[in-house]
């Protein structure tokens, strides 16, 4: 792990929550605006994992593809790992779905309880207090990781944070319209995290290249 990659994205995370902030502040159309930023932020850190699992195939497809022929077939032998996290983080999912699912429809307040409704109850009160901090912060991993990708090649992490930062900023334009603020203020906030986590991710890809002879033909 590259502590310095480490330390540019932190800067740039802490510099892009400031000037968020500073926005909003400086042009406030609504009241709740902050608020809605924060919830916005978690939001995407939830579903960032979701989203990975819709176009991080077709990435990987791609970057297969642009692989020299030579290095494919050891590269698909290295999706086992990225196949893991995803299948775990999915059967997480189910699990903690499907037991609120359950517990919702099968127990009734107004009749008595059998006993495994009582288990039923149990297992809720886990997934509240245990599955979902736990959902969380897999969920953090995930994003952070993109699935252990590195384990395929050290450049697909750069590449996926570029996708997966440009489909959230369609998806918050389509949701969320424009920012508040002149014009100029509306493109800087709508398109500063973007091409910013481009520019880092870009240099993490040169960084890689030039310091430890890391590229996707060698």
């Amino acid at each position: 792990m590259d502590r310095a990659v480490d330390r540019v994205q932190l800067a740039r995370t802490v510099l892009g929550a400031a000037a968020t902030i500073a926005l909003i502040l400086a042009y406030n159309v609504d009241r709740n605006r902050l608020e809605d930023a924060a919830w916005s932020g978690v939001a995407n850190l939830i579903v960032a994992p979701l989203v990975l699992l819709i176009a991080g195939p077709l990435v990987i497809v791609g970057f297969l593809y642009y692989a020299p022929s030579r290095l494919r077939p050891h590269l698909r032998s290295r999706l086992r790992a990225p196949l893991k996290a995803v299948g775990w983080y999915v059967l997480t999912l189910v699990v903690i779905s499907g037991i609120l699912a359950l517990t919702a429809q099968a127990i009734d307040v107004n009749d008595g309880r059998s006993w495994w409704e009582y288990v039923l109850g149990v297992a809720a009160i886990i997934v509240i207090v245990w599955g979902f901090p736990f959902f969380f912060m897999a969920s953090l991993y995930s994003a952070r990781s993109a699935f252990n990708s590195a384990q395929v090649h050290p450049l697909l992490p750069p590449v996926l944070t570029m996708v997966l930062v440009w489909v959230f900023a369609v998806f918050n334009l389509i949701g969320g319209g424009m920012p508040g603020g002149p014009p100029a203020v509306q493109f800087c906030s709508l398109l500063g995290g973007p091409l910013s986590v481009t520019a880092v991710s870009l240099w993490e890809l040169r960084r890689m290249r030039t310091r430890f002879g890391v590229t996707l033909h060698a």
